[in-house]
């Protein structure tokens, strides 16, 4: 990726005050900048609710004068609002205190009795750069809105969220509506940050595009635009397109083929089932279009990889544990074609990691590894900064594409790439959907995709298959949604 499309870009909370400042010196005020943000605020309300008493929670920094334009607005518009001030009103500073000064209204001292009396409350006390746990009167009138259950909209991020992890720091408001400004941040799609948010708007507050240049994100929201598909043309045939290994096991038989209909249903030309001879039928009848490979021992399956026509392999959806295991992955590992690495063939690692990393890091061709939580801890540990942080190290530790899997999937390269998926309903919760989801992106390999685009698009599409059968789908619906996925695109 090295450049994010400037509509896709996802900016730390760091790379946002670069961007503020990079305005400023642009000749944006930053006061415009302010004003325009509590525009944006009322703009979401009005849209929202109709006129109800409004108490607006105003912390010490910018994000309190956020909320003080917003208080100025609503009222002008004749709303009844009146201003919880959390803090030292002389204290304030800069923009937040010119708007201070210009709100003429009620204010309060900043306590949950604030908001006796509220429908509607603006959260605008701190902003997504909250490093420490919400304590005290914010704890307490954040308590308070929970417990009422009121409507809340919150300036950036929910309080008590911080902006680049998602992590909630003691408490957040559970919002209706979150409204931020420019670009989204990391915690607008990480778990639990984003369920306190709500719906999410981001509002063009007049800081030009131009200033993502110098910040170069490399943080992305996963979405068409930030990858392209294969297209086949006239003179493709079935290898053209690409084909597809599947290393099947011999027991749990489902996971493998659910893999290899997702591989050939996103496009793949031909799709081989490398399995043990005494599971060939089942394979056999079940994927009529499939090919079978009778592999006995990893010198059956290196020479069937020999061969360059396949490009892509994907081997650990119930290949099962244990030495013959490890040796067919290493196998796989061994051959020319792109990989991805699910399941089984992650876990069979877990006591030697690094044997793994020093397979996967010494490839030409891409190796793609789609490792859930727990998979991911017992191969990489725990990680710490958050789940992007996480990605990015596992990535970097073993020279692969990492993609952890969950309601907020990050895709990582070792180069330091990242996107973020935010479409996935809860319903994909569903044995053998990550089986699909591993098929879907060696399918997109072998047609000849780059691997950071293959697994990005692989878990974009994975999500919106998952929208389009709605509640109750079960992971054989999803290849079959496929068709007419890829045809709206």
């Amino acid at each position: 990726m090295h450049s994010v499309p400037p509509p896709l870009a996802v900016l730390t909370v760091k790379e946002m005050a670069a961007a503020d400042q990079a305005a400023a010196k642009d000749g944006v005020p930053t006061l415009a900048l302010m004003e325009a943000a509590g525009a944006a605020v009322m703009s979401c309300i009005k849209d929202r609710w109709s006129k109800r008493p409004v108490v607006v929670l105003a912390g010490p920094g910018n994000n309190g004068g956020d909320g003080l334009v917003a208080a100025r607005l609503l009222a002008q518009d004749g709303w009844p609002v009146r201003v919880a001030l959390f803090g030292d009103a002389a204290a304030l500073t800069g923009d937040a205190a010119e708007n201070a000064r210009k709100w003429q209204g009620e204010v309060i001292a900043g306590t949950a009795d604030a908001l006796d009396g509220a429908s509607l409350v603006i959260d605008a006390l701190f902003g997504a750069g909250l490093n420490r746990a919400i304590g005290g009167a914010a704890k307490a009138a954040i308590d308070h809105i929970n417990r009422e259950r009121l409507d809340c909209v919150a300036v950036d991020v929910p309080s008590g969220v911080a902006g680049d992890t998602g992590e909630i720091l003691g408490c957040a408001p559970l919002c209706a509506a979150t409204v931020s400004f420019f670009r989204p941040k990391p915690a607008h799609f990480l778990y639990p940050g984003k369920a306190a948010c709500g719906d999410i708007r981001i509002a063009d507050i007049g800081i030009p595009n131009r200033v993502l240049g110098a910040i170069a994100p490399r943080l992305a929201h996963n979405a068409p635009g930030l990858w392209s598909l294969p297209r086949p043309g006239w003179r493709d045939h079935k290898y053209a397109r690409g084909s597809v290994v599947v290393v099947g096991g011999g027991v749990m038989t489902g996971a493998a083929r659910l893999a290899g209909r997702a591989a050939r249903r996103i496009g793949a030309g031909l799709l081989t089932y490398a399995v043990p001879p005494a599971a060939a039928d089942i394979y056999a009848v079940s994927e009529a279009g499939a090919l079978i490979a009778r592999v006995k021992t990893p010198v059956d399956l290196g020479r069937l990889l020999s061969d360059a026509r396949h490009t892509a392999a994907v081997i650990g959806p119930g290949l099962g544990r244990g030495p013959a295991a490890v040796s067919h992955v290493k196998k796989v590992l061994a051959g020319p074609q792109a990989v991805v690495l699910d399941a089984d063939a992650l876990s069979c690692f877990a006591d030697k990691p690094n044997a793994l990393f020093k397979l996967t890091g010494d490839r030409a061709a891409p190796v793609v590894m789609t490792p859930h939580s727990g998979e991911f801890r017992r191969l990489f540990g725990e990680g710490k900064g958050g789940k992007i942080a996480a990605a990015r190290m596992a990535a970097k530790a073993s020279g692969a594409i990492v993609v952890l899997k969950g309601p907020d999937t990050v895709v990582a390269h070792p180069g330091g790439d990242a996107a973020l998926s935010d479409n996935a309903p809860p319903w994909l919760a569903s044995g053998g959907t990550g089986d699909v989801l591993a098929g879907m992106i060696a399918g997109l390999l072998a047609q000849g995709m780059a691997g950071f685009a293959a697994a990005c698009a692989g878990v974009w599409l994975h999500g919106a298959a998952g929208q389009a059968c709605g509640r109750g789908l079960i992971a054989e619906d999803l290849p079959g949604a496929l068709p007419n996925l890829l045809k709206s695109l």
